[in-house]
């Protein structure tokens, strides 16, 4: 192995020894108290530290870092205390998650590490997101995120790239190309010679480094975090290095020739930066023992603390309240002065009235910044406030999600628009294994809101016309708003992009343009988990949302006998309990109308929340009406058949005269 200082000092070259050799000796105490039964699991980066140190070392303290778990020289390098990362690792409560999440799976505003999720491919997209917020506030930074060779063939390691490079981002992407993903080598991975190769299909410049040499990775990422901040772009660098120990220990390297292990071996990063240092006349026997016996006393020091600290209590309010940001809704009201306005025009006034309030608000998509969309609602956006905040995006919808929560890592509000909401699927590991769990996991918001165009009756067939509520409103963590009015879906919009949480917010196709309501111009807002009351009657309690809403009063109309409370939701989760159960307890009776398929819909929730708290006062079984168990058809004479509309019309009058 060859050495090159370049034009390093003394201290600095020795530092980096410092810095490498205090991880190693964390790893052989955790793999010695493996053994001893005292710590339930590990992911060895024996042989990796060089890149991890490097990095780490070359980068500013506030610039993030986005490892994996066997990265620990990141954390070591931000001089994270060792106490606090054996109380992570051990689950107790001054961890990074309370218990709640193991090994590196965490993150930390204080020290600018960003963890990982066990999908890995997320967080090359978050990373984006991070970049982007620098950029946005040319601040000069970098953001490095690390992945191994096997997370290289996930999509969300591409869509990520081509993100990066078609926005310029200054995202340093790491591969630590270790030979293995568990047990499969990369042979079997992946047919390119070099993964380095893969930056020239998306116009970026990529390097190959021997991952085993500190020196090699210290200068060369000093080299392009100073060009990176004259020049912001992103580089794809390939580190050449080796698991000397099994994915995790249980898993052992049986798979792996001994040849290979012998062969780099002889390549190991400490002792070889050891030897070279001896050779220059810089490291001692005397010094090395000091080094270590210094950093072996604060490792045993701070074990000795964390073992002292008592184990985690279950406290089952607060594991229900870290679900989410706490959020102080403030209720804004609005003037006399009014507009009949479309459903779609009110979500364009929230947009745009919000944009104005928020300047740290940027809003993604398809297609939605000169074109305006594919329904036309941020039409004119680009002029008002440019294209830095009103993005074209690529069509990747899950790196957009995970850039959407990187932005709000780095201090940003994201709105992503789906195009149609039937796309959200190819979107759906980063909102709910994200998005949803990020403020549970390790106390930091994510301040997205996702919009989803949505509904059938438009004739769009299987793959533009779901409405697929239920598939988020099972997922903690998230927040699930559903109007039926463009009064309630500019104010209730507004309140979305005003919290700190992940809101899936559903905009239903069919009503865009033909629902019109008088509308306040200016800004306001409405509190989530309150249910409008849209009749009032004494028969029967009706409870929808969103179009079914419509359908409802449609089918009340032809029958003005029937006296009915009118439940429009407006919010699925939180959810209106209150209003529901007051209402069932007067009416005696209630049906629940939705337009989703009804197996695993928000209705069979509903009705058992209504026969758990009101079946004292039921003079008949709950009914729910929904759309038959198919996929969504094209035909109109398919499509009218599928949707609930006139089914509920029947059960209606069904349920009045049971």
């Amino acid at each position: 192995m060859i050495f090159d200082r370049k034009d390093l000092a003394d201290n600095e070259v020795l530092d980096l020894y410092k810095k490498l050799l205090k991880p190693r000796l964390i790893e052989e105490k955790m793999l010695i108290l493996l053994r001893q039964g005292k710590v339930s699991k590990w992911f060895s980066g024996i042989g990796q530290e060089a890149i991890s140190v490097g990095i780490t070392a070359a980068l500013d303290s506030d610039e993030y870092i986005l490892p994996m778990h066997r990265n620990l020289g990141v954390f070591t390098g931000r001089d994270i205390p060792l106490h606090r990362l054996f109380s992570q690792w051990q689950g107790k409560k001054t961890g990074f998650t309370k218990g709640r999440d193991r090994s590196f799976h965490f993150g930390t505003q204080e020290f600018h590490i960003i963890g990982m999720i066990s999908h890995l491919g997320p967080q090359m997209g978050v990373a984006d997101g991070i970049a982007l917020a620098n950029k946005l506030k040319q601040n000069g930074k970098v953001t490095a995120v690390f992945t191994g060779e096997g997370a290289t063939s996930e999509g969300d390691f591409h869509e990520a790239l081509n993100i990066a490079s078609v926005w310029e981002l200054p995202v340093l992407f790491v591969i630590e190309n270790n030979g293995y993903g568990l047990s499969t080598p990369t042979n079997e991975q992946y047919r390119c010679e070099n993964l380095a190769d893969r930056g020239v299909g998306y116009g970026m410049e990529s390097h190959i480094l021997d991952g085993n040499n500190i020196l090699e990775v210290y200068t060369k990422i000093k080299e392009l975090k100073a060009s990176m901040a004259e020049h912001p772009r992103p580089v794809l660098l390939e580190f050449k290095t080796f698991r000397m120990r099994g994915h995790e220990e249980a898993s052992g390297t049986k798979y792996v020739p001994q040849e290979l292990m012998d062969m780099w071996a002889e390549k190991d990063p400490i002792a070889n930066y050891k030897a070279y240092l001896q050779e220059i006349g810089l490291l001692t026997e005397a010094l090395e023992e000091s080094l270590k016996a210094e950093i072996k006393a604060e490792i045993d020091t701070h074990w000795a603390i964390t073992q002292a600290e008592p184990e985690v209590i279950a406290d089952l309010n607060e594991e229900l309240s870290d679900m989410y940001e706490p959020f102080e809704f403030e209720l804004i009201t609005h003037s006399e002065e009014k507009a009949n306005i479309r459903l779609v025009d009110a979500i364009s006034e929230s947009l745009k009235q919000s944009m104005e309030r928020h300047e740290n608000l940027v809003i993604m998509g398809q297609d939605i910044a000169e074109y305006g969309g594919a329904f036309k609602i941020t039409e004119g956006f680009v002029d008002a406030f440019g294209k830095e905040r009103v993005r074209n995006t690529p069509i990747c919808e899950s790196a957009v999600v995970s850039a959407a929560n990187g932005l709000s890592i780095n201090g940003y509000k994201a709105i992503v628009e789906m195009q149609f909401a039937d796309f959200v699927s190819t979107g759906f590991n980063p909102i709910v294994n994200l998005l949803a769990k990020q403020h549970y996991r390790w106390n930091e918001k994510s301040d997205v809101v996702v919009r989803m165009p949505c509904g059938g009756g438009t004739q769009a067939g299987p793959f533009h016309s779901q409405t697929n509520e239920a598939w988020f409103t099972k997922t903690p963590g998230l927040k699930v708003v559903y109007p039926a009015f463009p009064y309630d879906a500019k104010g209730l919009l507004n309140t979305a992009i005003n919290d700190p949480n992940p809101v899936v917010f559903f905009e239903h196709k069919q009503l865009y343009r033909s629902v019109y309501q008088e509308v306040p111009k200016d800004y306001y807002t409405l509190p989530f988990g309150q249910a409008s009351l849209v009749k009032t009657g004494a028969q029967v309690t009706i409870i929808s949302f969103g179009a079914g809403v419509h359908w409802a009063l449609e089918t009340l109309s032809k029958h003005p006998e029937i006296s009915a409370d009118l439940i429009d939701l407006r919010t699925l989760q939180p959810l209106d309990t209150e209003t529901i159960f007051d209402s069932v307890r007067k009416t005696n009776k209630a049906i629940i109308l939705q337009e989703d398929t009804l197996f695993g819909g928000v209705s069979s929730d509903i009705s058992s929340l209504i026969m758990e708290h009101c079946f004292e006062y039921l003079d008949a079984p709950v009914k729910r009406v929904g759309s038959i168990e198919s996929a969504i058809p094209f035909v109109k004479a398919l499509e009218d058949q599928y949707l609930p509309k006139q089914r509920f019309e029947t059960d209606l009058l069904a349920l009045l005269n049971y």
